[in-house]
């Protein structure tokens, strides 16, 4: 759907020379990740307390309540170590086309010598962009989400909302517990490292439909060195 509503949109504007491609992209992780060690992504469908055993005892999945809505099966989501199609991407950009890649965090897999084995997990999707910028050479990260900016006190009578940050504010927010785990802080972890990675880079998070506006420095939150 996201390649067809790029394509279109090129059409809609006359412009037919610029490809629209789809990678599907392998990511390795370490097996040593400690994530490997504490599941804590929530996959699936809910289920009953006896389908959660059942699933259990004959799949061997590990299944959390997940706030009173029911049980789920839940995976490590280990770090990216490394994009394995990187090649392919960095080819297709570099000859002028749209690629979308990484998709969904990308598919996890570990190293065995030469050999590539998927792995029951699922890649934190900020992290996996923020190597795919990396690797590119970008200069602008783009962390698109559901809120306009970032906020201290979130939900909070003296909440604050941020124009810019450099990495240093944006550590000691993050070590003050400011940012909810599995919704802003790997948002703000992945700028944090994007910002860091080298000199002059800087990650915007914001709201799709204020992209424009955020790249034009009109809002969102910018963080940078």
């Amino acid at each position: 759907d996201l390649q067809n509503a790029l394509r279109e949109e090129l059409y809609n504007r006359e412009i037919h020379h610029i490809p629209v491609a789809t990678m599907i992209t392998q990511v390795r992780v370490d097996a040593d990740d400690p994530a490997f060690d504490n599941p804590t992504k929530p996959i699936g469908r809910f289920m009953t307390v006896e389908q959660a055993k059942t699933a259990e005892e004959r799949y061997g999945y590990i299944m959390r309540e997940d706030a009173g809505r029911g049980y789920r099966r839940v995976v490590a989501s280990p770090k990216p170590a490394e994009i394995v199609e990187i090649g392919a991407i960095r080819s297709l950009v570099d000859s002028g086309q749209l690629v979308i890649a990484c998709g969904g965090g990308g598919i996890p897999v570990t190293r065995q010598g030469n050999h590539l084995k998927g792995t029951g997990a699922v890649i934190d999707k900020d992290f996996a962009s923020e190597l795919l910028a990396e690797e590119l050479n970008a200069d602008f990260l783009i962390i698109l989400t559901a809120v306009e900016k970032v906020a201290v006190n979130f939900g909070k009578p003296d909440v604050k909302w941020l124009d810019d940050l450099d990495s240093r504010e944006a550590r000691r927010y993050m070590d003050e517990g400011h940012f909810a785990p599995g919704s802003m802080l790997p948002k703000v972890q992945a700028a944090v490292k994007f910002a860091e990675s080298k000199p002059g880079r800087t990650a915007l998070i914001t709201l799709l439909e204020k992209a424009k506006q955020g790249v034009r420095g009109q809002t969102g939150t910018r963080i940078h060195q």
